[in-house]
């Protein structure tokens, strides 16, 4: 019934302190937009590492962890007439072994019938040595489907020439890195020779460069046909080393993949494990700057409390005056509250606007210029979460620090304060 009352009590508050209601405001429009900005820009430096990691990471990968056991070569127990006696064997010979998976084309059926899983790609990998004229290189070489691999990491985005799809047509065709035919000197249409580690030789056209940004793959890492690699290795075309997948959710490979490894009797990485460190410190940062955001707001909060403590202190006679004329506690609280929120939402609305300025100014920002890093302007995620996390946790810190104030102006004892 008095709520009309009270809010024109509020609005001469507010109105005859304005340099104190302004100063409220902009505490909470600071800290809020402060908030959203480095939310917004860590998020999109976490992307953009993310996004990196998984442009050269399979949500599961299964392959061949061979571990060569030298138990029985290593120590035998020899038993003379007296005694026995430890034969030790320093440095055994290890046995020739393959690390290729048995049945590897059964296994890529089946996995292809898996409701889960949508692409599957093969892969056949060993260390090469490249020669063009005077330069001998060492790289990893892998033999594809090369269709199948571009489903997987995209790599149609990440050419600088050609295509991927240059290897189906090309005869021994081969996709470098860029930093790798810029140390060997070539460019696409050029021969450049592959020597095994078993000494067979092979020559192959260059039919296209790519740039992932990322050192170990730009400079040390090119792509061929999974035929092409089985030919150099002298290997069947069932010889398959690796099987690359890419889930439908990758959320469920930590799930999936000791399933896969049961099922199979391989070891199966999922992407999460593999890339465990890159995880943990976007979980660092992540936590380091929600910390250092939410301390901001709660600045902006004690910036509040203090200036409606001092609001009450210097209303004491008005608040005595309006007891005494029959306002009840609940309203008195009701306008002292009032003022916190009115201030808390304007500085919370005007702190998201303040934000997303900032943001999109941070997110059109050259990228330092580098030969490694394929990113133009700096990682912004416009995340619509952090808005909304703005503006409740605003309303709340300032309704808190306007609520303490309210409760002891509703307390004040209007006898005491008209005797002065």
């Amino acid at each position: 019934m008095k709520l009309p009352v009270n809010l024109k009590i509020v609005k001469v508050h507010m109105l005859s302190r304005r340099r104190q209601t302004i100063v409220a405001m902009m505490g909470v429009t600071f800290g809020i937009g402060m908030f959203i900005l480095m939310m917004s820009f860590m998020k999109g430096m976490n992307d953009f590492f993310e996004t990196i990691m998984l442009s050269v990471t399979p949500d599961i990968r299964i392959y061949n962890d061979y571990n060569t056991d030298y138990t029985s070569s290593v120590a035998d127990k020899y038993f003379g007439k007296k005694q026995e006696t430890w034969i030790i064997v320093r440095h055994p010979r290890p046995k020739q072994i393959n690390l290729n998976l048995k049945n590897a084309p059964g296994i890529i059926e089946d996995l292809r019938k898996n409701k889960e899983v949508e692409v599957v790609s093969p892969l056949v990998s060993s260390q090469l040595l490249f020669n063009y004229g005077p330069v001998q290189l060492g790289a990893m070489v892998d033999g594809v489907n090369i269709l199948e691999e571009d489903r997987l990491f995209g790599l149609s985005e990440k050419m600088s020439n050609g295509q991927p799809q240059n290897l189906l047509t090309a005869d021994n065709g081969i996709l470098l890195g860029y930093k790798l035919a810029d140390k060997l000197n070539v460019t696409t249409g050029d021969l450049v020779t592959a020597t095994a580690p078993s000494g067979a030789r092979l020559r192959f056209r260059v039919v296209g460069t790519y740039k992932f940004g990322i050192a170990t793959v730009d400079e040390f890492k090119a792509y061929v046909s999974l035929t092409d690699m089985q030919q150099l290795l002298g290997k069947g075309r069932d010889y398959i080393t690796d099987i690359r997948l890419k889930l439908k959710d990758m959320n469920r490979a930590p799930a999936l993949a000791p399933a896969l490894a049961v099922k199979y009797g391989y070891r199966a990485e999922d992407w999460e494990t593999v890339n465990a460190s890159v995880k943990a410190g976007n979980m660092i940062r992540d936590t380091f700057t929600y910390v250092l955001s939410f301390t901001l707001l709660l600045i902006a909060g004690f910036g509040i409390y203090n200036i409606m403590n001092m609001v009450i202190i210097g209303k004491l006679k008005d608040i005595a005056i309006l007891k005494a004329e029959g306002f009840a506690r609940k309203d008195i609280v009701q306008i002292f509250l009032s003022q916190s929120l009115i201030i808390g939402l304007v500085g919370a609305v005007a702190g998201l606007l303040l934000g997303f300025l900032l943001s999109y100014a941070l997110s059109q920002v050259p990228w330092p210029e580098d030969e490694w890093i394929i990113i133009k302007h700096f990682p912004v995620n416009f995340d619509v979460l952090y808005y909304v996390i703005g503006l409740v946790f605003g309303l709340i810190t300032t309704g808190l620090a306007g609520l303490m104030p309210a409760l002891k102006a509703s307390k004040v004892d209007p006898v005491s304060i008209l005797r002065g």
